[in-house]
């Protein structure tokens, strides 16, 4: 799927409870992790703002999976409940990306289908994989989960269930980001150097300056959730190696929105002014609140753009 970030917060849109990631999604997922993104799908139904979302920031390659899941039978309005990405880091092809669906639909009545269709399986150890359109393969891991991905990014994340490579359990910084979010109904964590990168687009010219040069390296991690159960909120929280890095990138953030306010557009005034920048011990704290009609008016705003693509 598309290189570094895939940093798309898909969506949640009303009140309830997230599912957290399955563990069978999980045991896919390779120590290596660049980010790690969860969906709540029946979230996404009820809030036009949740929706224009989805539609303006959603990759290609995601709209892509969810054709190939109508090709099989899945209509992902209707029979997802949960989707869960995971980039990863590979030494000889690079970024990888799985993703991993639970829902009301079954396996024995998409494999039937396919069965119909005359679509045959290929078997990797134990598995069995089926091709999809669009250049995807699956294969199920219970009668209402699927894996997904190209060939090679599956196959590195079943050999990661059957313990031929580290799991996501021995990356303990990636845990511990996971940990503070996935009870949110909409979640993502980015490693070190997808921060650094995300940081680097945020801050623009600044980010050229010696003084975020010294102290990109003390940048860890970051993870952020979204929330439209009461107009539109969206927190990210990047670790940092100590207080006076989070210090030093909270004022340096500052600095930038008030350089960019001198010269923005009135919505992008407005964007501006609805987001706050702080630190907390070693974390620099972001958070954006609007209500949903001005959140749909500022989809297009620099920072927002910056942190979420």
């Amino acid at each position: 799927m598309k290189n570094s970030c895939l940093a798309i917060l898909l969506l949640c849109a009303t009140v309830g409870y997230a599912m957290p990631i399955a563990s069978s999604a999980r045991s896919l997922v390779p120590s290596d992790i660049q980010q790690l993104i969860g969906v709540d799908y029946r979230a996404l139904k009820d809030s036009p703002t949740a929706q224009a979302l989805k539609e303006k920031v959603l990759p290609d390659n995601l709209k892509e999976f969810e054709s190939a899941l109508k090709g099989i039978g899945i209509d992902s309005e209707h029979d997802l409940d949960q989707l869960d990405f995971a980039s990863f880091r590979t030494e000889k092809k690079g970024i990888q990306t799985i993703g991993v669906a639970q829902g009301s639909f079954s396996a024995k009545v998409v494999l039937k289908k396919l069965k119909l269709k005359k679509i045959t399986a290929t078997k990797y150890g134990t598995d069995r994989i089926y091709p999809m359109d669009n250049g995807f393969v699956m294969t199920f891991l219970d009668d209402n989960t699927l894996a997904f991905g190209t060939e090679d990014s599956l196959h590195s994340a079943l050999d990661t269930r059957d313990g031929k490579r580290p799991s996501l359990d021995s990356n303990p910084v990636m845990t511990d980001q996971m940990a503070a979010v996935d009870s949110a109904p909409l979640w993502s964590v980015l490693d070190q150097q997808g921060t650094q990168t995300m940081m680097f687009s945020v801050m623009g010219d600044a980010a050229k300056v010696g003084d975020y040069e010294s102290i990109k390296k003390r940048i860890l991690a970051s993870r952020y959730t979204m929330n439209f159960a009461s107009g539109v909120n969206f927190d990210l929280s990047v670790q940092t190696a100590d207080s006076m890095t989070a210090a030093t990138l909270s004022t340096i953030l500052k600095g930038v929105m008030l350089y960019k306010k001198l010269s923005a557009s009135p919505v992008e005034k407005t964007a501006i002014d609805a987001a706050s920048v702080d630190s907390d011990s070693s974390n620099l704290q972001i958070h954006f609140k609007s209500d949903d009609q001005k959140f749909q008016s500022l989809m297009n705003s620099p920072l927002f753009a910056a942190v979420s693509h």
